[in-house]
């Protein structure tokens, strides 16, 4: 099954040449990306004479091979030089994403005396005394703690945190843009859990909420367990939560769309770690029909040997008819195919299979379980990962809105209901008039997003509608 490369602005790339100064040379340049696959966003003159045009041409491509086969085509043209190729995602990560900037001008003695000593000792004592004021009187009352250990970043794996720093950053960056919440990475060079939650917990004090990102299952789901028990402060697993969130949202409207309820409808999810897990969940607890989940060993299903106490719970609660083929055996007559696991293992003959009106969220990245292209041929609505295609389901479009709206409630916890809240809040952010195959999900820049998923989440804190109902039994927390 080939896999999906289409030129991105992840992997745009500037290139400084110096070409023959003649009528036809800017056009020689961009006909040369143009037919090495690559798209020309930008090219500009930046220095010329009688003899030779200095340019830099600015294009989007597939992956940094395609670009040095990009680069490798101006080469070969006579009369061009390459002076200096430029990865522009590397120039935007130069010296970090984030900074910290100061709320008060400290221009005067007057300004200093009442921020710094004598007179925050003042401040001090009254939260010594009131513990509770912190949250009113310091960063605690905006500020979240990205914390990782950087044992599954993105899909590239155990990288450590160092290597987990730039995503945290731009976390961070996107909390910031998008909610106004003050966000700071925390990488922590130890993937023990006992470890992990002793240094949360130790550096809690500070924060209005957790933010855990990019932590390998199964341990992700003890540490945040913990991590809930021991602090009065929400806790909240971004690849858990933010993605069920955003998938329940997107599959909402596409359920508008292909007029089918969610009670009546059979589920397929491919991938039960982190991300599966939260999002099955989720589903069960808004009453969906079936789910029937895979994963590396197959379908998960009661009987099968050797289960961790995450997958046991799933064989205890999904999969009525307790089938136990393949993959695209599941997929027969299924109505919706959830994909947060691994790229091209599935064609657009396995979506054939599914029922008339079939929902397709291939969502892992960069490339997606099923080709989009193949998928579409066959289901009703299509939705992926990628920012070059429509229907992105991108978290961003929940943790801003989901964490200003527990700040500004001064939640001591995150709760389904929160999520079950914030989901409805995307969903319908969209507009019924407005909803079709093609958008079934708001744009992430959508400015009304985030305000009415806070809003809706800090409706169902300040009512305190947060406890999990008898009827859905909660998974192990480990």
């Amino acid at each position: 099954m080939s896999s999906i490369r289409l030129p991105s602005a992840g992997f745009s790339i500037t290139i400084r040449v110096a070409v023959t100064a003649d009528p036809y040379a800017i056009g020689r340049l961009t006909t040369a990306v143009g037919e090495a696959g690559a798209i020309v966003t930008a090219l500009d003159v930046v220095d010329s004479d009688h003899v030779r045009v200095v340019a830099d041409v600015t294009c989007d491509t597939a992956d940094s091979r395609h670009a040095d086969q990009v680069v490798a085509a101006l080469e070969g043209l006579d009369g061009v030089e390459v002076r200096k190729v430029s990865d522009r995602t590397f120039l935007l990560h130069l010296g970090g994403k984030i900074e910290v900037t100061s709320k008060v001008a400290l221009r005067t003695r007057d300004e200093l005396s009442r921020a710094y000593t004598p007179g925050v000792a003042r401040v001090c004592q009254a939260i010594a005394e009131n513990p509770d004021d912190a949250r009113r009187l310091t960063i605690k009352r905006n500020t979240v703690a990205v914390v990782t250990d950087g044992s599954a970043v993105l899909g590239l794996g155990n990288l450590g945190p160092a290597a987990a720093l730039p995503v945290m950053e731009g976390k961070a960056a996107l909390f910031k843009r998008f909610g106004g919440v003050d966000a700071w990475p925390v990488c922590l060079d130890t993937q023990d859990t006992d470890e992990i939650v002793s240094i949360v917990k130790a550096i809690a004090p500070v924060y209005g909420g957790i933010n855990l990102e990019d932590i390998a299952a199964p341990r992700c789901f003890e540490i945040e367990a913990r991590l809930r028990d021991l602090l009065d402060i929400p806790v909240f697993h971004d690849d858990q939560h933010g993605t069920a969130i955003c998938v329940l949202a997107a599959l909402t409207n596409a359920l508008r769309v292909v007029g089918k309820k969610l009670d009546e409808v059979k589920v397929v999810v491919s991938g039960a770690g982190a991300a599966g897990t939260a999002i099955m969940k989720l589903l069960i607890r808004q009453g969906v029909g079936d789910i029937v989940a895979y994963d590396r060993r197959g379908v998960i299903h009661r009987g099968m040997p050797d289960l961790s106490a995450p997958w046991q719970w799933l064989a205890d609660h999904t999969n009525h008819d307790n089938y136990s083929g393949d993959l695209p055996g599941a997929l027969r007559g299924a109505d919706v195919f959830i994909g947060v696991s691994a790229p091209n293992i599935l064609t657009g003959d396995d979506i054939a299979q599914m029922a008339e009106r079939s929902i397709v969220f291939a969502l892992a990245n960069p490339d997606p379980e099923v080709d989009p292209r193949a998928a579409r041929q066959h289901a009703a609505i299509v939705a992926t990962g990628r920012s070059d295609q429509p229907n992105q389901i991108n978290n961003v479009l929940a943790f801003p809105g989901v964490f200003r709206g527990m700040l500004d409630a001064q939640a001591r916890e995150f709760t389904p209901d929160m999520a079950l809240a914030a989901a409805q809040a995307i969903a319908d952010a969209v507009g019924e008039d407005k909803v079709n195959p093609s958008v079934i999900v708001p744009s992430v820049f959508d400015a009304k997003v985030a305000p009415a998923v806070a809003t809706a989440v800090r409706a169902v804190a300040l009512q305190g509608a947060a406890t999990v109902p008898d009827s859905v039994p909660s998974p192990p927390s480990s």
